[in-house]
């Protein structure tokens, strides 16, 4: 336990994180100098959390020997100490300060503060001030426990909301300032991605009717009445053969080639009638793919697949490459940074900064496409004019394409020749990198169901 008993003389300083590296060397300095002072015994410095405009925080504890040197102080060489601080940094930061005293009634000698359940830090307020975690160690409630679950959903000042704005409306500004290092306010990159990218899968696919059928009552249609899928689409098919025969295109399902052979010798046939589906696969070994792949493609394993996805007319195959889809987009992430990488070989920034850009731009693209499905369903909901909804769909669709255009601007500054060449390029990465990345999604979906 500490035997000083005199006052506490506390200082607390907000600084632009910009210059929180110089300040603190400076800092360092002052506090020795303040400790040069008569009546000054020692002091303590620590690291707080951030305020609310995102500026550091630093807290200095001075403690004094008694209350006459702290009045000499402050009648003397204080103004001389704060205007030192002032010359050096202008406005670039802000402070405040107040004594601290103990209670002249209690008899109590001064207790040593207490730690961090944590980390073990000494904790001088609420918050620890090394890793954040909240000073108090009781079981919270249950309405704690959800108020804290949705704490950034329901909180107008929270980090979520700080995010979506600036994303939505500011292209490249997340990515610019998490570059310059103002971070604190805002939502990490990659859980921002993750979290809009959940969304919109779950309003995208997700139907309630079809997940839990047990908790709805049944429609007016009946089993009676109700055509099953995959009888509506063989009639379908007939009528489409039995017209293609009228006007003569073709005599019947007869006249229709029993194969198919494409150019690089990959041969495949399939046949329906009224019966079972019916699918012949020639062997591919002849076929102008990678050995290793066509050591995998075998006959068997083609016609296997191809009367699993004929037996339900590809929706089992469809839904396999629907959850296939958010892994493909994961990976193009790290492929779109290398293509800006190669893009921008002099603008000195690391991979990670570009992978930074992709990460933030797609978090938008999956944002804006989430705002326009809910759009459109309410605005049938609602009744607005079909010709509105257009408008302001398409307005949308040309949107994203231009929120890139802006950001790739605002972050790497350079002239709009320069930059419109690069984003043809990018552009160009973007729709070969996707259509890969999808069709090899679709692969694995094939062998997987």
């Amino acid at each position: 336990m500490s035997s000083i008993v005199g006052p506490i003389y506390e200082v607390t300083v907000s600084v632009e994180r910009e210059i929180a590296d110089a300040f603190d060397l400076w800092l360092a300095e002052h506090v020795q100098e303040m400790l040069e002072i008569p009546g000054f015994l020692k002091a303590e410095t620590f690291e707080i959390e951030d305020d609310d405009e995102g500026r550091v925080r630093r807290v200095t504890h001075y403690y004094l020997a008694n209350e006459e040197d702290l009045e000499e102080y402050l009648a003397g060489p204080a103004n001389a100490m704060r205007q030192s601080g002032i010359d050096k940094f202008a406005d670039r930061f802000t402070a405040s300060r107040r004594v601290l005293r103990r209670r002249e009634e209690s008899d109590e000698e001064l207790r040593a503060l207490p730690s961090c359940l944590n980390c073990e830090t000494s904790l001088s307020g609420q918050y620890c001030g090394n890793c954040g975690q909240r000073a108090r160690s009781r079981l919270i409630s249950l309405w704690e426990l959800v108020r804290e679950a949705f704490g950034d959903l329901l909180e107008l000042d929270s980090r979520l909301w700080q995010t979506l704005g600036p994303l939505l409306v500011r292209p490249g500004k997340l990515t610019r300032d998490y570059l310059l290092g103002r971070r604190a306010r805002f939502m990490p990159p990659f859980r921002t991605y993750l979290v809009l990218s959940v969304v919109f899968f779950l309003v995208a696919f997700f139907d309630p009717r079809e997940e839990f059928n047990v908790l709805f009552e049944p429609t007016a249609e009946t089993a009676e009445d109700a055509i099953p899928a995959d009888q509506s689409a063989k009639e379908i098919r007939q009528g489409v053969i039995e017209d293609l025969a009228e006007e003569g295109i073709i005599v019947g399902e007869d006249a229709a080639p029993d194969e198919d052979e494409d150019s690089n010798g990959f041969n495949y046939n399939v046949t329906s009638g009224e019966g079972d589906v019916k699918c012949d696969v020639e062997d591919i070994k002849t076929a102008d793919i990678p050995e290793w792949l066509a050591s995998r493609l075998t006959s068997e394993r083609l016609q296997l697949m191809c009367e699993r996805v004929m037996a339900d007319d590809g929706r089992a195959l469809f839904d396999k490459l629907r959850d296939n889809v958010p892994a493909a987009l994961f990976f193009l992430l790290p492929l779109m940074a290398l293509i800006l990488k190669l893009a921008y070989p002099l603008s000195k920034r690391y991979y990670v900064e570009h992978l930074l850009f992709v990460v933030h731009y797609h978090a938008f693209v999956f944002l804006i496409l989430t705002l326009q499905i809910l759009f459109a369903r309410f605005a049938t909901l609602v009744g607005i004019p079909e010709n509105v909804t257009d408008i302001v769909l398409i307005g949308a669709a040309i949107y994203i394409p231009a929120y890139l255009f802006r950001s790739m601007q605002r972050v790497y500054g350079q002239r709009v020749l320069i930059t419109a060449l690069k984003y043809i390029f990018l552009l160009l990465s973007y729709f070969f990198g996707f259509i890969s990345m999808i069709g090899i999604a679709a692969l694995f979906a094939a062998f997987s169901i």
